[in-house]
């Protein structure tokens, strides 16, 4: 859990800082879109190696943008009623939806990062 979290941090900060940069030529929405494309990429390898120890594979890649599926809908919903409906600052609306996703992402990631690869039938007839 405490790597979850250390990775959870580095993410933040990764995903946070694409979101300024982005902000400056982009409405608030497309620039959390791609500030959220680019640090699932990068959570994903962190996560592999540094969380779950395990091997990344094209299939868990594949998958894992599901797994993140819950904490773009939390995330983006959270950051259009802090913004739009609470008239929160966008610059730290995303901040507050992020903590309140992390519980749910972990979850979801565990699972998919966890879950053995399907085995080759044909490799486990091999005497």
């Amino acid at each position: 859990m405490a790597r979850f979290a250390l990775v959870g941090v580095v993410n933040t900060g990764t995903y946070y800082a694409c979101y300024l940069a982005l902000l400056t030529w982009l409405p608030y929405i497309a620039a959390h879109v791609l500030a959220f494309a680019l640090s699932m990429t990068g959570s994903f390898f962190l996560n592999s190696h540094f969380t779950y120890r395990t091997r990344p594979t094209w299939r868990k890649f594949l998958l894992f943008p599901l797994t993140n599926a819950a904490n773009f809908l939390i995330t983006t919903g959270g950051v259009y009623v802090l913004v739009d409906l609470a008239g929160l600052s966008s610059r730290y609306a995303p901040l507050i939806a992020a903590a309140a996703a992390i519980p749910i992402t972990f979850l979801v990631s565990r699972t998919i990062m966890l879950r053995p690869d399907p085995v080759d039938p044909a490799v486990e007839r091999v005497p």
